[in-house]
């Protein structure tokens, strides 16, 4: 497998043991890697650099791109392109959009194009990433792993204060009303939770225009849910107190017992090696659709509604700001 596969978020808790999978199994892939600071000042920037050194004769890039900036996805995308396009980087085989954002602890936020944050990041920005890159892809295809949660089925998630829900205004997605109250957890998992249901929507009209397109129908997409990972930085990342506490002194001990009444209850090396696996198409070549962890599985009722998969298809394009000239893609 000699493509070149790009991770989002490429310094995450899933996303390094995930590069360390691939990069054993498949050492002839070019491997970039993206982080919203490439810096050293980052530490785990740091760390993913560290990791990347163990494999001396594989082809590693780190580079940088904040998803928070649509015109940054933009640049970065066009760079990417451009070098495949010149035969600096080999043809895309995989994009995995392993990057997200979430706040459980303050008000809404906004990015610099206006945006609520935890949605641009988790999906608009992809969006963006994907739609411009599929004419990257070589004649043999490949796979676009988009990343789910079970938050984004109501009830599923003992975190969840509100059940996840598309608005018949889409825009509301991308542009709330300020918060009715102070919420910050509720309201802020409530954020994190749509977008999950927005990428699984996605996920299913971007396969269906995919399908009919005869240049990139071997591309395939699939949306995983990873499991609950007990390793995660996320729950010690703009959350508040109480959940690092119960992270760091409930979750990570007692993940053994866990696992009784949440069996994806897991590590992050566990998850990351599934991830590549999709991406590699070592598991489930060609198949399309919803994964919890490596098993193909049906996604909530509320995700399988086609009419607004279809109108959630269109409001994401328009949103990333990709028009039919920027994208492979015929059916836009």
């Amino acid at each position: 497998m000699a493509g070149t596969i790009i991770i989002t978020g490429a310094n995450g808790s899933l996303a390094i043991p995930a590069i360390q999978h691939l990069l054993s199994q498949h050492p002839d892939c070019t491997l970039i890697g993206t982080v919203r600071n490439a810096s050293d000042a980052d530490p785990n920037t740091t760390t993913l650099r560290q990791t990347l050194s163990k494999f001396s004769s594989a082809k590693t890039f780190i580079r940088e791109l904040d998803l928070a900036s649509l015109s940054a996805v933009q640049a970065f995308t066009a760079s990417i392109a451009s070098e495949i396009s010149a035969g600096k980087l080999p043809a895309l085989t995989a994009i995995v959009c392993n990057a997200y954002y979430w706040n459980l602890n303050g008000p809404l936020q906004l990015t610099n194009d206006g945006y609520e944050k935890s949605f641009q990041v988790s999906h608009v920005a992809h969006v963006a990433l994907v739609l411009r890159l599929l004419g990257s892809f070589g004649p043999s295809g490949g796979r676009i792993v988009l990343f789910a949660s079970d938050a984004h089925w109501p009830g599923k998630n003992g975190l969840a204060k509100y059940p996840p829900a598309i608005p018949d205004d889409l825009d509301q997605l991308l542009k709330p009303a300020a918060d009715e109250k102070v919420d910050h957890f509720g309201l802020g998992f409530l954020r994190y939770a749509n977008s999950k249901l927005a990428i699984v929507m996605w996920m299913y009209a971007l396969n269906r225009a995919l399908e009919k397109d005869p240049k990139l129908n071997k591309i395939t997409a699939v949306a995983i849910n990873p499991g609950n990972l007990s390793d995660s930085r996320a729950l010690r990342t703009n959350t508040p107190p109480s959940l690092y506490y119960m992270s760091t002194f409930v979750i990570k001990p007692m993940r053994p017992l866990l696992r009784f009444m949440d069996p994806t209850m897991r590590t992050s090396a566990k998850a990351g090696a599934d991830v590549m696996q999709l991406a590699t198409n070592d598991a489930f070549p060609g198949v399309r659709g919803y994964f919890t962890m490596l098993k193909k599985d049906e996604s909530s009722p509320d995700s399988l509604n086609e009419e607004k998969q279809q109108m959630l298809w269109a409001k994401s394009a328009e949103w990333a700001g990709v028009g039919k000239g920027d994208t492979a893609l015929q059916a836009l």
